[in-house]
């Protein structure tokens, strides 16, 4: 057993490796015992666990996490080409740069229906609907438009330092799906989503 503990990725799958401070910890919890059954031990990992989880969470920050290459739009780009960026990329949003990469703005596939100007628009199911009953195309009114006109702005960014149990609360708080990472002069640095924060924090047990 380590003394530090850490999360391992193993075949796509991230694994808890408990320390020895998180079992100290969990034989606390448990008071006195003689001779360890199915039930006490059950009970001691999941008091390890479950410290080890909050450790983790609170030690971890966004550049533990984050994905340095990051897809990412200039902020005069079309957006015909941002759609086609998000679809050949499978992203289901962008951060918006600026001249000198700086985050300006950021792009989600909400901000594409609320920008369509109709109150039908509400999912991309209302859009596959609209186009069977052959409505016509709804995304004809901001296909002229660029980046800066679609974009949601101020965007919240985070700095690499900025702890996993922060974003986590922003992504609640702010009801948001992913920060950019920005450094110091606010270039982007990289991009945190609520998977990257699931993974770092809830272990996968290998089937």
């Amino acid at each position: 057993m380590n003394n530090r503990g850490k999360i391992e990725k193993d075949q796509g799958q991230y694994l808890i490796d408990i320390s020895d401070d998180d079992v100290r910890q969990a034989m606390k919890k448990l008071g006195g015992y003689i001779d360890i059954t199915f039930g006490d031990f059950k009970e001691l990992y999941h008091f390890a666990c479950s410290h080890a989880l909050n450790r983790l969470m609170h030690s971890a920050t966004a550049g533990d996490v984050m994905t340095a290459k990051v897809i990412s739009v200039h902020r005069q780009a079309q957006s015909v080409d941002i759609a086609d960026v998000m679809a050949r990329h499978n992203v289901s949003g962008v951060p918006v740069l600026d001249d000198k990469d700086q985050v300006v703005g950021i792009i989600s596939e909400n901000d594409f229906l609320s920008r369509m100007g109709n109150s039908e628009v509400t999912s991309f199911m209302s859009i596959v609907a609209r186009c069977l009953q052959q409505k016509g195309c709804l995304a004809i009114p901001i296909s002229k438009q660029q980046a800066e006109d679609i974009m949601t702005s101020p965007v919240v960014t985070v700095s690499k330092d900025t702890p996993v149990s922060e974003i986590v609360q922003i992504f609640s708080e702010k009801q948001i799906n992913r920060v950019p990472v920005t450094g110091a002069d606010g270039q982007l640095i990289g991009i945190v989503s609520r998977a990257d924060t699931l993974q770092t924090v809830i272990p996968r047990v290998k089937g």
